[in-house]
């Protein structure tokens, strides 16, 4: 039943919690910024709204926004939040949760190249090559988890104090990986210094560009699963950043809910004082993370050995 409450709670306040990082942005630049609750705002606004589809687009392009989020919402059920048991386990279960991923990644390019813009082409393209970088990170990442845990699913890593044991059997190598999840967590999200949310740029938009096209309840779902993507990776790096078990499930939740804010809020002093990379540099940022994952689990094995 808790994991239930907190699967819907997660999916309530995720959009409050990038609220967050809109009022760090505006924080460094001098203004007041847009109220935390302003997402909420824009999704009731989008849903009220009907959508308009180009003559040239197929059942592909209504189909993309629906999935992107019925895989967000889906992946988020395996993940233990707050310390407590996920709504689904099962051995080998986050193998199925990076597809499922990948999945919905799939159904937005699909539907960007569904329009036949050759922006939302253009977009397609970047999105499709840089979380290939990202994958490798990831899965490197889950090896060495594997080996320091002997399973293969998110229950094992961070449900309870389980983090803690992560901790104390790579110790300070699992510095590089909560480093690397961070960048994972910019490039997947389409943040800043790989993209930027806010540009209206064609030319240098990567996950923005892709949907130009959606509008109203379209557009809606695409935001609220962006937001739980969001909070799905924001949570695995708060459960390696704050890996302590307080005894206490008010605690628990309390200690990840601070976490929570203090990396949405690190995400907006990242946005507030750099740039959005060269295009030809994203690569070299984003291998950055694999070259840490993989030093990372070098060193973590060559100990165990």
């Amino acid at each position: 039943m808790i994991s239930i409450l907190l699967y819907i709670l997660a999916i309530l306040v995720s959009p409050f919690f990038a609220a967050v990082i809109l009022k760090v942005k505006a924080f460094f630049g001098g203004k007041k910024g847009p109220p935390l609750l302003i997402h909420y705002y824009t999704l009731i606004k989008l849903f009220k709204k009907g959508s308009v589809y180009s003559t040239s687009t197929t059942y592909i392009f209504k189909l993309g926004p629906v999935v992107s989020l019925g895989t967000a919402a889906t992946a988020l059920m395996f993940l233990p939040i707050a310390g407590f048991s996920p709504l689904i386990s099962f051995k080998g279960d986050i193998i199925f949760v990076f597809y499922l991923l990948a999945l919905g990644r799939f159904f937005t390019i699909a539907a960007a190249m569904d329009t036949a813009s050759p922006f939302e082409g253009m977009g397609a393209a970047r999105e499709a090559y840089f979380p290939i970088i990202c994958e490798a990170t990831s899965f490197m990442i889950v090896i060495l988890f594997s080996r320091l845990s002997g399973e293969l699913n998110l229950a094992a890593y961070f449900s309870e104090n389980q983090p803690m044991v992560l901790w104390q059997n790579a110790g300070a190598a699992l510095v590089f990986v909560v480093v690397a999840f961070f960048i994972v967590l910019l490039t997947e999200n389409a943040r800043v210094p790989v993209d930027d949310p806010a540009t209206h740029l064609e030319l240098t938009m990567i996950h923005e560009v892709m949907v130009l096209d959606h509008s109203g309840p379209d557009f809606g779902l695409i935001e609220l699963g962006s937001f739980i993507k969001l909070f799905f990776y924001s949570t695995i790096v708060a459960r390696l950043v704050f890996p302590f078990d307080l005894g206490s499930g008010v605690a628990n939740g309390g200690a990840f809910a601070l976490t929570l804010l203090f990396l949405y809020t690190v995400a907006g002093v990242v946005e507030s004082i750099m740039a959005r990379y060269r295009m030809d540099k994203v690569p070299k940022f984003i291998l950055t993370s694999f070259a840490l994952a993989f030093v990372a689990t070098l060193i973590t094995l060559e100990v165990i050995r």
